[in-house]
C-alpha cells in the first residue's frame, strides 16, 4: 500500500550556532535554535515519513529532554526513521520538502542537500526534491526571525 505522510517544522535563529539544514552545513552568521542541531528541514522529514507509516512524531522518537539528543546531527535522526521504516518493511520512494525562509539563499546547496538527504533515507537523489521560498516578508519568517520547513514522504507501506 501506498501511503503519504506530512512534515513541519520550525525553529527561531540563535547567534553563535552553525546554521545546518538538509545536513549541509551553511555559512551564516547565526544558525537555527534547539536541542539537536535543530535542521528543521530533515525534522520536517522525520515527521513525513513517521507520518506516512502512522506513527508519532519524531519528538517521540528523541525527546528533547533527553541528554543523548544534545547538538545531536539530525542525519541521526533520519537514518533511525530510515531502519525503523525498513525494520517493518516499508520503503520510502520519494520526499517532496520546502525550506521557508527569507535569508540566507538556500539554492546553491540545495544538490548538496539531496545527496544528503538520499543517502540518509538509502534512495536516489533524484528521489528527493528540496524547493526554497520566502515567506515575502510576512510572519516571524518574514522578519528573519527563523525557519520553517514542510515535507511530503511517500512510502510503501507493507502493512
Amino acid at each position: 500500500m501506498i501511503r503519504t505522510g506530512i512534515g513541519y517544522d520550525v525553529h527561531p535563529f540563535k547567534e553563535g550556532r552553525k546554521l545546518i539544514l538538509g545536513g549541509v552545513h551553511i555559512p551564516y552568521y547565526k544558525g537555527l535554535e534547539g536541542h539537536s542541531d535543530a535542521d528543521a528541514l530533515i525534522h520536517a522529514i522525520c515527521d513525513a515519513v513517521l507520518g506516512a507509516m502512522g506513527l508519532n512524531d519524531i519528538g517521540h522518537l528523541f525527546p528533547s529532554t533527553d541528554p543523548r539528543w544534545k547538538d545531536c546531527p539530525s542525519k541521526v535522526f533520519l537514518e533511525y526513521v530510515r531502519d525503523l521504516a525498513l525494520s517493518k518493511g516499508c520503503r520510502v520512494l520519494n520526499v517532496d520538502a520546502t525550506v521557508i525562509a527569507e535569508e540566507p539563499k538556500i539554492a546553491p546547496h540545495i544538490a548538496r542537500m539531496k545527496e544528503v538527504v538520499a543517502s540518509a533515507l538509502g534512495i536516489k537523489p533524484q528521489e528527493v526534491n528540496i524547493k526554497a521560498t520566502t515567506n515575502e516578508g510576512l510572519g516571524f519568517v518574514g522578519r528573519g526571525e527563523g525557519i520553517a520547513c514542510l515535507a511530503v514522504a511517500t512510502v510503501d507501506v507493507a502493512f
